[in-house]
């Protein structure tokens, strides 16, 4: 396998000051007290109460929901791969006087730098998973990491989204991409990012990136000795996927504008290490 690590800390590295100043991840909203990241307020009902749980929020970038997190009362911690990623996230808890502790490791490598079995909840936010090429090891990652009695809580790109070839100018919905986790990554060469950057230039486009099924997902964490508690698809994502066949809410979702029946976008996963008998 090639370095996807370094190929794709690079480009993350690039753009975290980019997104730290962008207005999709605004950054300044957060200096109100209340406010919270779109992604995490999106799921707030489902995350119920959060108040004094130990929390790990992986591959947590720029730290906008990490921080949201934080608000709603867990005591969390960060980790990311990505050391450029990190400073953003460290400012803007600094900014918000969060005390959010962050770790840097690649998300394979967390329970050689994490307390093994001692979270309540395990968080990962969207557009996460499809950085990684197992998602077998990432499940047993998440089994390691929880208490007995301990939940994981991920909302994430509906993999059947991530497998539609958005680039085609015809209007069709259409499979160009795998479904299905591939021992080969898909390589991308863009020199754009998904949120608006006002311009900025980058010189590290490339990266690799793997779709996993939702039955992969599920059958992982089962495998892992997980039990599945909650699993619920949406027709939004908070991103514009496909140009100009989404708009956007009032929720700061994006929805097909024709037809959004058809397709779902993301979904929110929860999942329990049971306790010891």
């Amino acid at each position: 396998m090639s370095d996807y690590l370094g190929i794709n800390r690079a480009q993350w590295d690039e753009r975290a000051p980019a997104h730290a100043a962008s207005r999709g991840y605004n950054l300044r909203g957060f200096d109100d007290p209340e406010h919270l990241s779109n992604v995490v307020r999106f799921d707030r009902p489902r995350l119920g109460d959060v108040r004094g749980l130990r929390a790990v929020h992986l591959q947590c970038h720029i730290g906008t929901d990490t921080l949201s997190l934080h608000r709603l009362g867990a005591r969390v911690t960060g980790l990311d791969f990505s050391p450029a990623s990190l400073a953003e996230a460290r400012a803007l808890a600094e900014r918000a006087g969060a005390d959010i502790g962050y770790v840097e490791s690649d998300l394979y490598g967390a329970p050689d730098v994490l307390e093994a079995g001692a979270f309540d909840l395990v968080y990962t936010g969207v557009g996460a998973l499809c950085w990684l090429p197992d998602v077998r090891r990432w499940a047993g990652v998440v089994a390691a990491l929880l208490r007995p009695g301990g939940r994981l809580f991920i909302r994430e790109g509906h993999p059947m989204m991530w497998s539609i070839d958005e680039t085609r100018k015809d209007g069709l919905l259409v499979v160009g991409f795998p479904y299905f986790e591939t021992p080969d990554p898909l390589v991308w060469d863009e020199a754009e990012s998904y949120v608006d950057t006002d311009g900025a230039a980058f010189q590290h486009t490339v990266t690799h990136s793997w779709n996993h099924g939702l039955g992969e997902i599920v059958g992982a964490l089962l495998g892992a000795g997980l039990e599945l508690t909650m699993l619920e698809e949406h027709d939004s994502c908070p991103w514009d996927f496909y140009p100009g066949r989404t708009v956007e809410g009032p929720d700061g979702e994006h929805r097909l504008a024709e037809g959004r029946e058809r397709l779902p976008l993301t979904y929110t996963l929860q999942a329990r290490r049971p306790s010891f008998s």
